[in-house]
């Protein structure tokens, strides 16, 4: 494979894992099921690499893919318009660009946790990953850690509060612990 070609692949794969998560969110925004969000998803990465264009500034991407995913979805959207279920296209349009505003602000606050979370201290951040692994029942973890699942409940409730504490001052203009 010639190595021009090798180039361009891994510098979309790069652009689109990046922004895969947003476009994803973006979509299940404006289509009514999963299914749908899956189909879109598909419809959206083959447009994406058929026209990416590597000489195109990276940081353009996202409003690029994002420009194409409204499109997909409303293709996709005409395409079930039989069913009542679905939203008109003014509506969708009014979605879209609510849903494409708050993208970057939870991707905001996605940074802002993150940091949060690295600055807590390793047995607060254990307590937490134990708290909302798949299939954790307080009572257990409660018994695992020697608490009552009431002191249990008060010891996460004054680590979320420090998060958002946290996240309201990373968020706020800096980096503050």
């Amino acid at each position: 494979m010639d190595q021009g070609i090798r180039d361009n692949q891994e510098a979309f794969l790069r652009l689109y894992v990046a922004n895969e998560v947003a476009l994803r969110a973006f979509v299940r925004s404006l289509v009514p099921t999963h299914e749908d969000v899956g189909e879109v998803m598909q419809e959206i990465a083959t447009v994406l690499w058929r026209k990416f264009n590597p000489a195109d500034p990276p940081e353009q991407f996202r409003r690029w893919a994002f420009g194409v995913a409204r499109l997909e979805a409303l293709a996709h959207l005409r395409a079930l318009a039989r069913d009542r279920h679905v939203f008109g296209e003014d509506t969708i349009h009014l979605l879209a660009a609510s849903a494409e505003d708050l993208t970057d602000s939870l991707e905001r606050e996605r940074i802002a946790l993150k940091d949060c979370l690295s600055r807590l201290p390793r047995d607060k951040r254990a307590l937490l990953e134990a708290a909302y692994a798949p299939d954790s029942r307080i009572d257990h973890l409660a018994a695992t850690t020697g608490r009552t699942p009431m002191s249990l409940y008060k010891a996460l409730h004054r680590i979320r509060l420090e998060l958002l504490d946290c996240a309201r001052k990373f968020l706020a203009g800096g980096k503050k612990e």
